[in-house]
């Protein structure tokens, strides 16, 4: 008796187990799928500049990402990729680190050109807004370029402005103690996020409201900007990884 008992037991036990196995397998398909929203599209990850902005490191956090979610990635550390007009027109984004660089006149044409024509770009803190300081038709793409960050690494409020926006919707104002970047901005920027100065460390801009976080067009091409970012550990701010991720996947145009 007591065996024909446990052999029901172990084969009703062996069913739920193998019905559990199927239905965990056929899930876990289903959300790998849905996780590969990259899929089909092509992004450049250019990295280098001034080492400070560590943006090796950046680099590691970000394209391991943009490969899980099933982003074609390539990672090139110089500029001459930009004059490959054939390469640079078939993508679907541009990502650029590359703090305090020199950029020939054909490699910023070859850039300009495909983010006219509707090819993205995103980036963050001096990689993106601190780049080429003697460009200005490339500062005019980007919508910004940082001029100063008075006291260096400090505490410092981001305030978020538009909560409706998908790279910032559900978040809250939150702290950094990094650097607070003072920019000439474009007018024209949409923007998402702003701090203010306090006047501590230049008492003339006390109270200046300034744009952290914004985005714009550029001919057909979508441009996304954070100055947030001095080093990867800024990044530990979920706050700040989190705006930057999502304004990746609204330029590559992922979300709306």
């Amino acid at each position: 008796m007591n065996q024909k008992i446990n052999f029901k037991i172990f084969i009703f036990t062996l069913t739920i187990v193998f019905s559990a196995s199927i239905f965990l397998s056929f899930s876990n398909s289903s959300f790998a799928q849905e996780e590969k929203i990259g899929s089909g599209k092509k992004v450049l990850f250019v990295w280098g500049g001034w080492s400070g902005h560590e943006p090796e490191q950046c680099k590691d956090i970000f394209v391991p990402w943009l490969k899980e979610l099933g982003f074609e990635v390539r990672v090139d550390s110089t500029l001459n990729v930009y004059t490959e007009k054939e390469y640079m027109q078939s993508l679907n984004l541009v990502i650029q680190v590359f703090t305090m660089g020199k950029i020939t006149g054909e490699q910023e044409k070859g850039l300009l050109n495909a983010i006219k024509s509707g090819v993205n770009i995103a980036g963050w803190h001096g990689g993106l807004g601190d780049a080429f300081r003697m460009n200005t038709n490339y500062q005019f793409m980007v919508g910004g370029q940082w001029v100063a960050h008075p006291g260096g690494i400090i505490d410092y409020e981001v305030n978020i402005i538009n909560h409706d926006d998908p790279i910032t919707k559900g978040f809250s104002d939150f702290k950094m103690h990094s650097e607070q970047y003072y920019m000439h901005v474009d007018p024209i920027n949409e923007v998402l996020a702003t701090t203010t100065f306090n006047g501590d460390h230049a008492n003339w801009i006390n109270g200046a409201v300034m744009p952290v976080v914004w985005k714009k067009m550029y001919g057909k091409g979508r441009v996304f900007y954070s100055s947030l970012g001095h080093v990867a550990k800024d990044f530990d701010v979920p706050q700040a990884l989190e705006i930057t991720k999502r304004g990746i996947l609204w330029a590559v145009g992922v979300i709306k």
